[in-house]
């Protein structure tokens, strides 16, 4: 089974990401896959603080996830998979795709600021090229509808 995977985080766009991966994954019999990365601790001095964020942040990431994953299983017929890790988010995303042999495709949500589409989307197409598996990249002011109609 092919999986979509799409990565959560606190950026708007990943909204527009979120429902197209769940779209697309319906539409063709796939799956959705999830990934959160946790950024390396900045308090590694004071362990108990560093795992009590660490902590907080996991449980942040289920809350979200979770709302996510109804809405997909309600909606559109798909049981996404919540994967976890932690350290930079493009080398754990490159890691990710290397581990799981089904990603097929990364979808990644395009800011719509005067600063650009954003550090994940930048990173990652100036490497695409390197990449074992096509980015699809979806604008972030892109209506509910318009993305309806394209998947």
């Amino acid at each position: 089974m092919r999986k979509f995977m799409v990565v959560l985080d606190d950026s708007r766009e990943c909204l527009n990401a979120m429902r197209f991966a769940a779209m697309r994954a319906s539409h063709t019999g796939g799956g959705v896959a999830i990934l959160s990365v946790i950024p390396p601790d900045e308090f590694n001095h004071w362990i108990g603080v560093g795992n009590v964020m660490r902590e907080e942040a996991r449980e942040r990431i289920h809350a979200h996830f979770e709302v996510f994953a109804k809405w997909m299983r309600d909606k559109q017929g798909v049981d996404p998979e919540l994967v976890i890790r932690e350290g930079q988010p493009v080398d754990e995303i490159m890691a990710q795709i290397h581990e799981d042999a089904e990603v097929g495709v990364l979808v990644l949500g395009a800011g719509t600021d005067k600063k650009g589409p954003g550090p994940l989307v930048t990173q990652l197409t100036r490497n695409s090229g390197n990449l074992p598996i096509p980015i699809t990249i979806v604008p972030g002011d892109l209506s509910k509808e318009r993305l309806e109609a394209i998947t």
